[in-house]
């Protein structure tokens, strides 16, 4: 059986390893092709290096563009909340900033982003890209948003500093303000808080406009404190000039400028005008411890050489005032003064301390007379006792003495506290008065009248105590061959007033004796002192009859 072929078509059988060309004609069939192969690594396509920076500086913005333009959107997606954190987190701008470890973490991210970009970049198809040329100016172009947003943000921190230090300036302006209402020892701690304050802008801030506005207020900050210095309080006003002179230490002399030396002269004429007005002062300070501040501290000031001169005239002026109507107060000023003059430098007010001394010797006379005159016979005798033992040279310690015995006689017998013993010695003829001890004990006699004295007379051994006053004025004195203790007064004519006072061998009861007589002119007088035991009461008494009695003229002449 024969076959019949396609015309011009060599004839072939199916299944012969002979199938129909295109023409349909039939010829050898070619083998399939081999399975595809992954390309073998080689240099990237021309133009990718370029197309490749390009895609890694559009990532650099921040905003994920590289990535954008090779449609790998979730790598672009991690770009944006990087930055969307970042900005979430430096927005408002603070003075803290941003976290540094926030912001070396995303500009890590941005090289990663764009390193990444431009890995793929390197085999990505540029069929659909602009030329790498534009890409790349685009990217350099959008360098400018972080750069840019980092500057503005820095602007933006920089002036949210300048808020802040701008905010402790009106803190500490508004302390100085609430502190200067009230008194600076309540006050000192606002003022120091706000010192600190400006201390802190002027040094740590320099270059702030805060740090620029400091001296203007550290002047008004001085305004404030030396308020009760210009309100002419000087002893009020002491305290914070001292606390504004010691500033140059803690703060410093370059941050003050001329305020370092101006609390000088404030405070001295504030330590003088305290000082002065204190003088004569009945308070426990009377101006020593501004005084010799003064003269410690500015020695050469002209407040300091006026110091003498006041305490001098203060002095003069208090011992006027010892012949007013009291002497005894003014007496203490004087001590307070002469005490104030021993504290002050010596090589300031040499000459002032005797005037203070002077000052209080005649202060001590005075007012132990004037307590004579007042009637209040204890102290005067104590104060011109004391006198008179204090100042042995002077010449009225005789008739302080006088006036000490008179007033010790008015303790017992007030009458002879009626006029003040004299002192000088009265003219006229003198009678003789002879006092006799017929006690077994010492006696001293204290008399006061035309003259005052004291005359003491030992004890009699021999003598006894009578039992009653009549045996007493009997006996007394009268035994014959016996010698009595006596004493002779040349006494001028006048009234007097006696005080026996018993001493050694006489009973703890024995008491003092008081009594009173005239001694008139052309006699002699005598007397004689006993004692009498009263066994009622079991006391040993001295008894002196009535000088009326007892001085009783011996002989006339």
């Amino acid at each position: 059986m024969e076959s019949r072929d396609q015309p011009g078509v060599p004839g072939q059988r199916p299944g012969s390893g002979q199938e129909p060309g295109p023409e349909h004609m039939w010829g050898p069939v070619q083998p399939p092709p081999p399975p595809a192969r992954p390309p073998a690594a080689g240099p990237p396509p021309p133009g990718a290096t370029p197309r490749a920076l390009a895609a890694g500086l559009l990532s650099l913005s921040g905003l994920g563009l590289g990535h954008v333009l090779l449609r790998r959107w979730g790598r672009a997606a991690v770009s944006w909340a990087a930055t969307g954190v970042l900005l979430l987190v430096a927005l408002p701008a603070d003075p803290d900033g941003v976290p540094a470890a926030l912001v070396a973490a995303y500009l890590l991210l941005l090289v990663l982003a764009g390193a990444d970009a431009a890995r793929i970049a390197l085999r990505a198809d540029f069929g659909r890209w602009p030329r790498p040329v534009l890409a790349g100016a685009l990217g350099l172009l959008l360098l400018a948003v972080p750069v840019g947003g980092t500057v503005a943000y820095g602007s933006a921190r920089d002036e949210a500093v300048e808020q802040e230090l701008l905010g402790r300036l009106e803190e500490g302006d508004d302390l100085v303000a609430k502190a200067a209402k009230s008194s600076f020892l309540l006050s000192a701690p606002d003022y120091r808080y706000a010192l600190a304050l400006y201390r802190d802008l002027g040094e740590d801030h320099p270059g702030s406009r805060a740090a620029a506005l400091v001296p203007d207020r550290l002047e008004a900050y001085y305004a404030a404190v030396a308020t009760p210095y210009r309100a002419k309080k000087h002893c009020e006003a002491v305290e914070p000039l001292t606390h504004l002179r010691t500033l140059p230490g803690s703060v410093g002399r370059k941050l003050l400028g001329d305020l370092a030396g101006w609390p000088d002269t404030p405070l001295a004429e504030s330590l003088y005008g305290c000082g002065v007005s204190r003088l004569g002062g009945t308070g426990p300070d009377s101006g020593g411890k501004e005084l010799g501040a003064l003269l410690r501290t500015f020695p050469e000031s002209p407040q300091a050489g006026r110091v003498g001169p006041a305490v001098s005239g203060e002095i003069r002026q208090q011992v006027a005032g010892l012949k007013g109507a009291e002497p005894c107060a003014v007496t203490d000023q004087l001590r307070r003064t002469s005490a104030l003059v021993a504290e002050l430098p010596e090589t300031s007010v040499s000459s002032l301390g005797q005037q203070a001394d002077d000052g209080v010797r005649d202060g001590v006379y005075a007012c132990g007379v004037d307590e004579f005159k007042d009637k209040r016979f204890a102290e005067a005798r104590q104060t011109l006792t004391d006198f008179a033992d204090t100042y042995e040279g002077d010449g009225r310690g005789k008739h302080a003495r006088d006036i000490a015995v008179a007033a010790e006689i008015a303790e017992a017998r007030p009458s002879a506290g009626k006029r003040l013993p004299g002192s000088g010695k009265p003219g006229g003829v003198r009678m003789e008065l002879v006092i006799s001890n017929g006690a077994p004990n010492d006696v001293e006699v204290l008399y006061t009248g035309p003259v005052t004295g004291t005359v003491k007379l030992k004890t009699c051994g021999s003598c006894e105590r009578y039992s009653s006053e009549a045996t007493g004025a009997a006996r007394a004195c009268r035994a014959s061959g016996t010698s009595y203790p006596r004493a002779r007064l040349q006494l001028p004519a006048g009234e007097y007033h006696f005080l026996y006072k018993h001493g050694t061998g006489a009973t703890a009861a024995a008491d003092s004796y008081a009594s009173g007589s005239r001694v008139q002119p052309g006699y002699t007088y005598t007397s004689c002192t006993y004692v009498v035991e009263r066994d009622r009461y079991g006391l040993d008494l001295p008894t002196v009859p009535d000088l009326s009695d007892l001085l009783k003229p011996a002989s006339a002449h």
